[in-house]
């Protein structure tokens, strides 16, 4: 069921250039070797095609999935064990304990000399459930459309463990209970004991450096810290555009909080929903 753990079909996706290991830097490296524990490298499979019916067109696209080595490991050498034993019905629950990111290539962005950029943190009730407590949905659909529009596409890198700005589903649940008893967003967080926002960016910068390469690119946010993160693990030609999409009256407290924080949304693109 999960090809990842087979070490025959581990084999055959390395020989064939499907499984690749990049370092921080995003250079490639021995994607035999099972451990790296002193420095951050990802594990990443693909072009995979995948049609999708997202925003206004359906887009060219390939999907690459990455995983951190650290976690990769962890995970292969628990399925040793349960193979060794027999445990296989225990395999499902391997999946659960790995974050796993994903790239989407529209388009041939590898052509463009600044490439459109989406770093997009997961969000189940926005982008699955379509909730407007937040903008996330509409603006996962209009990165996909404004890079179908482009020349040359652009990525959209997907950031599966980053619900709830890092805080993770149930604790967002919680939020949420305590943001309709009068909290915002950022509030909620703190009576949580938690951090205003806990995202770690480290991993979308190691595939910025491997699929942008040295090239400067433009990135879609409002979030000027998103950009400063970015910036920290080297990724220096970075050009802001703004991504305004999904404002409604549900949502409008939730932006407003947003802006306070420090995000660029103007009051007249919030009271818009007016």
């Amino acid at each position: 069921m999960f090809t990842y753990l087979n070490p025959k079909i581990r084999q055959e996706l390395i020989e064939s250039g499907k499984l690749i290991r990049i370092n921080a830097q995003g250079r490639n490296i021995d994607p035999t070797i099972p451990r790296v524990d002193d420095s951050i490298s990802l594990n990443i499979l693909g072009p995979i095609p995948l049609p999708l019916d997202l925003g206004t067109d359906k887009p060219e696209v390939f999907w690459y999935a990455a995983v951190r080595t650290t976690e990769l490991y962890q995970v292969e050498s628990l399925a040793n064990k349960l193979r060794k034993t027999g445990d296989q019905n225990l395999f499902a629950k391997l999946a659960s304990s790995m974050a796993v990111n994903s790239v989407l290539v529209i388009g041939t962005p590898d052509k463009s000399e600044s490439p459109l950029v989406r770093v997009h943190s997961s969000c189940l009730t926005g982008d699955v459930f379509s909730s407007q407590r937040c903008e996330c949905g509409p603006q996962l659909a209009h990165a996909v459309d404004r890079m179908n529009k482009e020349d040359n596409g652009g990525y959209l890198i997907y950031m599966a463990g980053h619900e709830g700005r890092g805080i993770g589903l149930w604790a967002k649940a919680a939020t949420y209970l305590l943001q309709d008893d009068g909290e915002n967003t950022y509030q909620a967080n703190q009576s949580l004991g938690l951090e205003d926002d806990s995202r770690d960016f480290s991993d979308a910068a190691t595939l910025l450096h491997y699929f942008v390469r040295e090239r400067p690119f433009r990135l879609l946010t409002n979030n000027p810290k998103k950009i400063n993160d970015l910036k920290a693990f080297g990724l220096k030609n970075i050009t802001p555009i703004k991504h305004i999409a999904g404002i409604n009256q549900n949502n409008k407290r939730y932006l407003e909080a947003k802006r306070d924080w420090g995000h660029v949304i103007d009051d007249d693109e919030i009271k818009s929903a007016d």
